[in-house]
């Protein structure tokens, strides 16, 4: 039986002009984040492979997601 690869994209940081010199530091960031949650996540609630795939990529996607609304309106075109 062959295993099925449910792969969701994740978002990209998708920062103004104003903060792209910190779009590398926040994507780490985030990425340690997202480890730390998942890794103890894992530890905690024996989750399954498929589980923590799905924790990893929708808690990237909601962080992502977060950092752009914030800084989105923060652009000197907004202003």
């Amino acid at each position: 039986m062959a295993a099925c690869k449910n792969e969701v994209a994740l978002m990209e940081l998708d920062l103004p002009g104003e903060f792209e010199d910190l779009e590398g530091l926040l994507r780490v960031d985030l990425r340690a984040v997202v480890a730390m949650i998942t890794q103890r996540a894992g530890e905690r609630l024996l989750l399954t492979r498929r589980e923590h795939s799905q924790l990893r990529s929708g808690l990237w996607n909601k962080l992502a997601t977060a950092v752009n609304d914030a800084v989105e309106p923060l652009t000197a075109d907004r202003r």
